[in-house]
């Protein structure tokens, strides 16, 4: 196999922005496209000239992919990544990986029997800051983690909510911002400040008219009892985010608005923490904190990334920056950060699974149908600013 041979399932939002730089790659080519919609399956098969599918089976059996892009509202992630691999295919699947634990854990169990590869839509992690700042961490610069922060303050519109009914809903989507827009954030949260073991959050619905929340904040305990805050809403311009990562020895730096990088910052702190506190005798000491420079290395970026490793990881066995299995982590938080609102309570982590089951169950229960909205499936345009910023 000279080249992987890419399947794109779902292809009326995201999934448009998968197929155009698909001619981009020397190691895999878009070979066929599926949606529900068949005008829109039609309208981006041809535009590709490429075969269209409606139903994403026919698209597997068609024996013209190797592998599946999944791009599909997040219900739809779980059981077209199972039905991939049950036919021997690989997939790479848009975050989240699921809406559910359970769900997810059963879509990794299946990768792992299938022997496929399985990646998951985590680009940020391909980003020179936080590939950074996770050597700071690996190589110990930080010492025993005291306290991890991070503020995601994203923005949406109404028209953005009333762009397709299941925006927004607990039966079509899943979750508000902790299920849409927050993943990258709370991935990269994850990936660098580990998983807690207790969270107590509140979620709450405070600018739009949806059913889901549009604002979440959590409390975190680890592990080794360090603690941690976690916000994120869709109510703030400009679009800020914040990561901040306390150590023994050390402290990273990371914020970004709308989108663009501010670099990292370090500082070293000499002698640490923990020793400095209990040896030093004077009254109003600090140990020293020395901003260090971090050289980033370039790199390339965004989705095109996330999409060449997936194939190489095919082709060469090159090791994957983001494995599906590890998107579990980011639905983990958000899961217990759900389930800590609607049941008034500290959640341990892991979520157990039958619980969050019952509660979504319940959720989708009282959702209804929107009436009024449209049905706009048009790609996100700030993917397309952020590709000609860069």
């Amino acid at each position: 196999m000279e080249k992987v041979r890419i399947g794109v399932v779902g292809v009326g939002g995201m999934g448009q922005g998968h197929c155009a730089y698909m001619d981009q790659l020397d190691v895999g080519e878009l070979t066929a496209v599926c949606d529900i919609v068949p005008e829109v399956a039609k309208e981006v098969g041809e535009g590709h000239k490429v075969p269209y599918f409606v139903k994403h089976t026919d698209l597997m059996d068609s024996g013209l992919v190797d592998a599946v892009v999944i791009a599909t509202p997040h219900y739809g992630h779980p059981p077209i990544a199972v039905d991939a691999f049950k036919r021997g295919l690989h997939a790479l699947s848009e975050k989240p990986i699921g809406v559910s634990v359970k769900e997810a854990s059963r879509m990794i169990r299946a990768a792992e029997r299938s022997g496929k590869v399985f990646a998951v839509m985590f680009q940020l992690r391909h980003a020179p800051e936080y590939q950074a700042a996770r050597k700071l961490l690996d190589t110990g610069r930080l010492g025993e983690i005291k306290r991890v922060s991070m503020t995601m303050a994203y923005y949406r519109s109404q028209a953005y909510y009333d762009s397709g009914g299941w925006r927004a809903t607990w039966d079509g989507e899943g979750g508000g911002v902790l299920l849409n827009q927050a993943p990258h954030g709370l991935d990269i949260f994850t990936w660098l400040g580990g998983m807690p073991k207790l969270v107590t959050a509140q979620t709450r619905t405070r600018m739009h008219e949806i059913e889901v929340e549009d604002e979440a904040f959590a409390m975190l305990e680890y592990p080794n009892g360090a603690h941690g805050y976690l916000y994120a809403a869709v109510n703030d311009s400009p679009q800020v985010t914040s990561l901040e990562i306390c150590g023994d020895k050390g402290k990273i730096l990371i914020e970004s608005t709308d989108w663009r990088e501010e670099g990292v910052r370090f500082w070293e702190i000499k002698p640490s923490l923990s020793r400095f506190t209990v040896k030093s005798k004077e009254m109003w000491a600090a140990p020293e904190a020395k901003l260090v420079e971090v050289p980033l290395r370039k790199r390339e970026q965004e989705h095109i990334a996330v999409t060449r490793n997936f194939c190489r990881a095919i082709l060469y066995g090159e090791e994957l920056v983001t494995p599906g299995a590890e998107g579990i982590w980011s639905l983990e938080l958000a899961n217990a950060m759900i389930l800590s609102h609607y049941r008034k309570k500290t959640v341990r982590i892991p979520v157990k699974r039958n619980e969050y089951e019952e509660l979504l169950v319940e959720l989708r229960a009282r959702s209804r149908p929107k009436k009024g909205v449209g049905d706009k499936r048009v790609t996100d345009t700030q993917f397309a600013r952020k590709k000609k910023r860069r």
